[in-house]
């Protein structure tokens, strides 16, 4: 039976990772679901980052661009084929956006457990994150270091980033999870010294999951998860 939540938008963006994490889409009001898509490799910095966090030298060396989001935490390293990549807009007056911005992903955590679940992994492996922030020493350097509401675990580890960041309009809610987590290349293009590189690539290789089944599966799933809201089911 259908519900009264309002329909989903999906589009596709295939774009460099400075095009999709600045030139957000209007949404004209409505709910809107991107899938993105990085044509080439990217080290996206967290709002509070400064350009200074990054390794100019082995951006450089790599080939790597490096931009900033608009959305809190961590570093974040992307490629085109590395990650699935789900970006949502809410309108303001949306019934999935509540005041409470420690509860206000968890829909989206859930959302995401449903789609993986669809795919094959077992539901006791998943969960969503529903406490306070778990920040960790590491998790202002590198987004995977630490653990937030209504992010993604499986088999204890993080496999979905959550950020999101609110305007009049509306909130945006941004995510990620790794099909391929190379921390020896992320380590290397932080602005740290070797110390900090060794210490900071043991805790990810320690706490990061990557997804078990193939990145295409996941977004389609996805979209199936988000057509089920639709329905109300």
């Amino acid at each position: 039976m259908p519900g009264t939540d309002p329909a989903w938008t999906v589009v596709e963006r295939c774009a460099a990772a400075g095009e999709l994490v600045t030139s957000l889409p209007d949404a004209g009001g409505a709910r809107l679901a991107c899938l993105c898509v990085p044509v080439a490799p990217a080290l996206v910095l967290g709002s509070a980052q400064q350009t200074s966090a990054a390794d100019a030298a082995a951006l450089d060396r790599r080939g790597v661009d490096v931009v900033h989001r608009r959305s809190g935490g961590g570093a974040v390293l992307v490629a085109p084929a590395d990650q699935v990549w789900l970006d949502v807009f809410l309108p303001s007056r949306d019934p999935l956006v509540v005041a409470d911005v420690g509860r206000s992903a968890w829909w989206f955590g859930e959302l995401w457990r449903s789609a993986l679940t669809s795919c094959g992994l077992p539901p006791g492996d998943l969960e969503v994150h529903r406490a306070g922030l778990e920040p960790g020493p590491w998790s202002r350097i590198a987004c995977f270091a630490g653990l937030g509401p209504g992010e993604v675990t499986y088999r204890g580890r993080k496999l979905v980033g959550i950020s999101q960041r609110r305007t009049r309009a509306g909130a945006w809610l941004h995510s990620m999870a790794p099909s391929r987590f190379d921390s020896a290349l992320l380590v290397e293009l932080l602005g740290l010294d070797q110390a900090g590189r060794d210490t900071l690539r043991r805790v990810l290789d320690r706490c990061v999951a990557t997804l078990p089944v193939a990145p295409e599966r996941v977004t389609s799933a996805l979209r199936v998860a988000l057509a089920r809201r639709d329905a109300g089911r």
